[in-house]
């Protein structure tokens, strides 16, 4: 879905009160949490994470599912094993309802691509 918001407190409260929302919130505090020098901001309708025009992550919300978009997730170490609950792209990670984000490695996932995007690799699509 797309959310024309001007900023990431606008975006956030024209989400809807729903499981999508949770999640969303949860992976947000995930990436500021790992990366509190990513500045936020709203790119393309949705949320991202950055800084010096460098995004490594973006967040949105669909109808169905919360979408975490990274550059490539095949350039992050050891993604298919921390993915393994997840339904994912080349570049976006699918969240679905379903899905417990506390028994999951998706921490572990956003951890090491912060970590691999400060020292300057990259993982860009």
């Amino acid at each position: 879905m797309q959310y024309d918001a001007k900023d990431a407190k606008e975006y956030l409260e024209l989400l809807e009160e729903d499981w999508r929302k949770e999640k969303l919130l949860e992976v947000r505090q995930m990436i500021l949490a790992y990366g509190p020098e990513l500045e936020e901001s709203i790119r393309y309708k949705m949320l991202n994470f950055g800084k010096d025009e460098e995004y490594p992550f973006a967040l949105n919300a669909q109808k169905n599912y919360v979408s975490l978009y990274v550059g490539t997730i095949d350039k992050i170490d050891n993604a298919h094993t921390l993915l393994k609950p997840f339904n994912y792209g080349k570049g976006c990670i699918r969240i679905t309802k379903s899905i417990n984000l506390k028994n999951t490695n998706i921490d572990e996932f956003i951890k090491t691509t912060i970590e691999m995007w400060r020292a300057g690799e990259d993982i860009d699509c």
